[in-house]
């Protein structure tokens, strides 16, 4: 049976210039192992895939934050320009956290 993220941590996303920034913090610190090795920067690459502009290796970084139990990730060229350039809906990546989650 699987669990889906979202009842084990909260997340929130936005953006910086033309980069996503996206961080996951589990609800629960006993929980922040199984998201350390489940959010790898290669599955969050795979999960945002369409929208990075080169979705290989150095497209997603990946930040620990282990005294918060959490996880941040910066997208690189994630949102078509930015919010001042981008014609997509959502041109801040405010919706990216809902979609990893």
């Amino acid at each position: 049976m699987s669990t889906p993220l979202s009842e084990i941590a909260h997340g929130r996303s936005g953006d910086k210039g033309n980069k996503a920034n996206v961080g996951i913090i589990a609800h629960d610190h006993d929980d922040f192992p199984f998201l350390r090795e489940t959010l790898t920067e290669a599955f969050v690459a795979n999960v945002f895939e369409e929208f990075l502009a080169d979705p290989g290796v150095g497209s997603v970084d990946r930040y620990e934050l282990p005294e918060l139990g959490g996880l941040n990730f910066v997208l690189h060229d994630a949102l078509d320009g930015g919010a001042g350039e981008s014609l997509r809906t959502d041109t801040q990546g405010k919706t990216f956290a809902a979609m990893l989650l």
